[in-house]
């Protein structure tokens, strides 16, 4: 009888105590593996589908991990310059950032191909492309030579052709306009003679407004018309030829990536691919009444002729080559968009119904 008990005795001491272990392990872990991130936005965070994107992201993070995955989210410049993002989870000034690549375009030729394309792909073969390609593996070897883990986080349409207070209606008009252009459309229009500026988002309206520029591109009508690019310039472009599609990224500091368990990873990653859904619906949803709104305040919106056009493909193809020729992992990404995009042009052109039907 006496040796029952005591077994019966050991028995619920081990129990006990396997039980006070796995709790202390599972506390242990719990808190080794919170992340309180700062995460600046290198675009304002209330415009839609362009800078809201890592507020939803930051928000399902922490309602899917009750509060164990946390960013705190910044607005441009609070921390570090909007366009010095990268630089900053590089040298980890910030564990992760929000950010455009094509700004990092001075340093890393190749990461314009991440962010915009002139004459390139629709939003959701670039999105295609990066999932299931070779985008997302190029992008991540790419920058890993700088101690980055980039995450595809949002994506979304056409951007205008842009806001002149002047008409254009020939490669001439271009020669010495002063115009803010990011990424590669300003290597596209500066061999088009224009004189081009990049500035970021807080300072465009200011410039257009007291001059230092005649004209400008930013993002989709309804983000241009939050800007206020409407009250100064009175003709907006079409179409987009320049960035076709615009797409942002989480960025992380690599050596912060590689600490995180897998699973931590599979729900950033998983937050960023819903994030990027959403930011593409969402973009779409909005444009027509604001393009509506424009047109009843007297807004030109116009189309770029197709003179225009084709002189600014015949120097995009300049520009694409000479850069190609200058840096590999500008020709590795590029064959590799231009090879994706070759085979999807016979579904694309068979599968979709022309809009007038």
């Amino acid at each position: 009888m006496l040796h029952i008990k005591t077994l019966v005795k050991q028995t619920c001491v081990a129990a006990t105590v396997s039980t006070l272990l796995a709790t202390t392990a599972t506390s242990t872990f719990a808190a080794e593996d919170k992340i309180r991130w700062k995460v600046q936005a290198v675009f304002g965070t209330h415009l839609p589908g362009l800078g809201d994107p890592i507020v939803h992201v930051a928000k399902q993070l922490k309602a899917a991990t009750d509060g164990q995955i946390q960013f705190k989210v910044y607005e441009p410049g609070k921390i570090v310059p909007p366009f010095s993002i990268t630089e900053a989870v590089r040298n980890h000034q910030l564990d992760a950032g929000y950010a455009w690549l094509g700004y990092d375009q001075g340093r890393i030729p190749a990461s314009a191909l991440l962010s915009a394309v002139p004459f390139g792909m629709e939003p959701w073969e670039y999105s295609a492309w990066w999932y299931e390609g070779e985008g997302k593996k190029l992008a991540e070897d790419l920058y890993a030579k700088h101690n980055v883990h980039p995450v595809l986080c949002s994506i979304i349409g056409p951007e205008t052709a842009g806001w002149f207070k002047k008409e254009v209606n020939a490669m001439e008009d271009l020669h010495g306009l002063k115009i803010r252009f990011a990424g590669l459309g300003g290597k596209v229009l500066q061999k088009a003679g224009a004189s081009v500026t990049v500035l970021p988002s807080g300072e465009i309206f200011p410039a257009l407004e007291k001059g230092a520029i005649d004209a400008t591109e930013f993002s989709m009508p309804a983000i241009d018309k939050i800007m206020g690019f409407d009250k100064v310039a009175k003709n907006n472009y079409f179409p987009g030829w320049h960035q076709t599609f615009t797409a942002s990224h989480l960025v992380i500091n690599k050596d912060v990536w590689d600490d995180l368990a897998s699973s931590t990873k599979a729900t950033i990653d998983m937050a960023c691919t819903a994030s990027t859904f959403r930011a593409l619906t969402h973009g779409e949803a909005i444009q027509g009444k604001v393009l509506n709104e424009l047109q009843e305040k007297g807004i030109k919106t116009q189309t770029l002729n197709t003179e225009m056009l084709t002189g600014l493909k015949n120097i995009t193809n300049q520009v694409m080559s000479e850069l190609s020729a200058e840096d590999e992992d500008f020709k590795k990404i590029y064959d590799s968009q231009q090879s994706f995009r070759a085979e999807y042009k016979a579904w694309r052109k068979l599968a979709y119904l022309p809009l007038d039907l």
